[in-house]
């Protein structure tokens, strides 16, 4: 499966702003919707979840990557994001470093034509191991366009 396909370049970003972590998931939630891939009418929920979700225990996998992930009622596909945030913040991730790279995922509550929960499962497991892969870090922190960052991902299915 190419899971780097569900990454859309218009709805990452390469300079994430905010200085905390409620702000950098208002601002990836922001893109999403502003790239078109998340309805604008879910955008409160969406954002309601991901709180909520990072109120439960951090998502900071460690590594200076975060990994937001949750249920979204009113979608029937993945909706997936790469973010970077050059400064890094605290994410409270289980390392105590701070988070330079988010991956969002916002995943249908049910299973339907276009969402499998098994291959739920295994776009999870391949964003896990890009989280721990040291060339896929330190060449997502030097990328300069969003272009080049989804490229990134693209490159790092192959090898």
């Amino acid at each position: 499966m190419h899971y780097h396909k569900q990454f859309k370049p218009k709805s990452c970003s390469v300079h994430l702003a905010a200085q905390d972590k409620d702000g950098v998931l208002r601002e990836i939630v922001g893109d999403l919707v502003a790239g078109g891939c998340l309805d604008a009418g879910l955008e409160d929920a969406a954002l309601t979840a991901l709180r909520e979700r990072e109120r439960l225990g951090s998502t900071g996998v460690g590594n200076h990557v975060a990994i937001p992930h949750v249920r979204l009622r009113g979608i029937d596909r993945a909706i997936c994001a790469v973010s970077v945030h050059l400064a890094g913040l605290d994410w409270s991730a289980v390392d105590g470093a701070p988070v330079h790279i988010v991956f969002t995922v916002l995943r249908p509550d049910k299973p339907g034509q276009h969402h499998d929960p098994e291959r739920h499962l295994e776009l999870m497991q391949w964003i896990a191991r890009l989280a721990r892969d040291a060339d896929f870090r330190r060449f997502a922190l030097k990328v300069k366009t969003k272009t080049q960052l989804v490229d990134l991902l693209k490159e790092m299915s192959i090898s």
